[in-house]
């Protein structure tokens, strides 16, 4: 039972990463009803930026993560530029023409575009560092602290309550600020926020830069835990991160904490009875039952920003 329970403790710390990860696809689902398949991708190659300023110019550890908050939002808005200023606009009737498994022929390019720049970055940042490791400034504390019988870190501590707090702070933006709520008006009603003089276009650029700021601020949290990073990182913040958002209904802020909590105990559980293969698939086996149960209900779920 004991172990049980220390596995148990141990998904629950893993749940901050997870949840950190997870905050800017759904903040960034819920303003474009969008999944932007580069986001991972887009704080992998801002993180090499880092890493090679570390690695090869001897870069402090605050400059690197800096650089890699700003270079996340900077490959954002080229994301965003590239793949979404057409979903700013309301699909014209012959692109409804263009429907494939219910969504509009721009959903689609937009999805597809969003995947194609997934492999650009991913390529520019491993030609960047072509090492499979890279080392990154490390703030890892790994003495543990004892609780009993049980054991915990506080740095996975400190990231879980990190992100508890900005997934608080969020959620009270949305709610409380005349820009939050600007938000959330054009994600639910972008018709009507037209209507009352609101920059829709604008708006949404603004959000998008945003949700890719928190994925810098993410990667900064896991990858100064890791002290590394590696060609693998992008396609690992867009699985988890998906997998926790959809877990806990995308759009929905306060559930991608909820989703992550699932992950974490599920995966720890998993790796424990089946190694790290267990642990992987569990991942991949929670995205796919999302997914068929969204589609059973016909993606029912929960829908915009009001319900963050």
């Amino acid at each position: 039972m004991v172990e049980f329970l220390q596995r148990t403790l141990d998904g629950l710390l893993q749940a901050g990463p997870y949840a950190l990860v997870g905050l800017g696809l759904t903040l960034g689902f819920g303003v474009l009803r969008r999944v932007n398949l580069a986001y991972g991708a887009g704080a992998m190659l801002a993180a090499y930026a880092g890493a090679w300023l570390h690695a090869r110019m001897g870069a402090p550890a605050w400059l690197v993560l800096a650089v890699l908050v700003l270079g996340t939002m900077l490959v954002g808005l080229y994301v965003e530029w590239m793949c979404f200023a057409g979903a700013r606009r309301a699909p014209a009737p012959a692109a409804r023409g263009l429907a494939v498994g219910g969504a509009d022929g721009r959903e689609v390019a937009a999805l597809a575009a969003s995947f194609a720049l997934w492999m650009q970055l991913e390529q520019l940042a491993v030609t960047l560092l072509p090492r499979h490791l890279n080392p990154f400034p490390s703030l890892a504390v790994t003495a543990e602290w004892r609780l009993g019988p049980f054991g915990l870190r506080g740095d996975q501590l400190s990231m879980l309550m990190l992100a508890a707090v900005l997934v608080a702070a969020v959620a009270w933006f949305l709610q409380h600020t005349r820009a939050g709520l600007a938000w959330r008006a054009v994600a639910d009603h972008r018709g009507a926020a037209q209507v009352v003089g609101l920059d829709v276009p604008r708006v949404q650029r603004l959000a998008f830069v945003a949700t890719c700021g928190l994925a810098g601020v993410a990667a900064c949290a896991v990858l100064a835990l890791d002290g590394q990073v590696t060609p693998m990182f992008g396609m690992w913040m867009l699985v988890k991160g998906l997998v926790a958002a959809m877990l806990g209904g995308l759009g929905s802020v306060r559930g991608v904490l909820v989703g992550a909590v699932v992950l974490g105990v599920l995966e720890a559980q998993a790796q424990a009875a089946f190694g790290a293969i267990g642990r992987d698939a569990t991942a991949w086996a929670l995205l796919l039952g999302v997914l068929v149960w969204r589609a059973a209900r016909g993606g029912g779920g929960s829908h915009g920003l009001a319900h963050a």
